[in-house]
């Protein structure tokens, strides 16, 4: 069974070594702890039934409860197992920017950092060239840079 709990914003990891070190000392029937990628103030717990989880958080500080119901794995797969390999960006992509504060901004890809999902861009409209650094998730493809240069190459021989 996977839970949710609900923790303090940016206190995750501490919780997470506080309820692996109560697993330990306790022999509580826990699975797995993970942080879920992108998802601040909240930590999932695997374990055999809702006691065994109320137990490894019980009494702990940062620890604001767990979530009601109980979740499958379906639903938390993409928070626990991040696709790196989906990124399809490029550099010298032209992207518009999804998020505030450069909201439907199109701009130029300088360099794409999949480790860290961000990539740095430079805003097409903008008088001085600054680079920008955004996640790969705020901006979407609008043409292939490559594109245009290998357009006329393809010809049949």
């Amino acid at each position: 069974m996977i839970f949710v709990i609900k923790v303090t914003t940016n206190k995750e990891e501490k919780v997470m070594d506080m309820i692996s070190d109560h697993i330990v000392k306790k022999g509580i029937n826990i699975y797995a702890v993970a942080k879920p990628q992108g998802l601040r103030g909240y930590i999932i717990l695997e374990a055999a039934d809702r006691d065994s989880a109320e137990d490894a958080c019980f009494n702990l500080p940062y620890v604001k409860g767990i979530i009601g119901k109980t979740i499958s794995y379906d639903e938390v797969k993409n928070m626990l197992e991040p696709n790196i390999e989906a990124i399809n960006i490029e550099k010298e992509d032209i992207v518009e920017i999804l998020s505030e504060p450069f909201k439907k901004e199109k701009a130029k890809v300088l360099r794409v950092d999949k480790q860290k999902g961000e990539v740095v861009v430079s805003l097409l409209g903008a008088v001085v060239q600054i680079p920008v650094t955004i996640k790969i998730e705020n901006v979407k493809v609008v043409r292939r840079g490559k594109d245009e240069e290998n357009a006329g190459e393809e010809t049949d021989e």
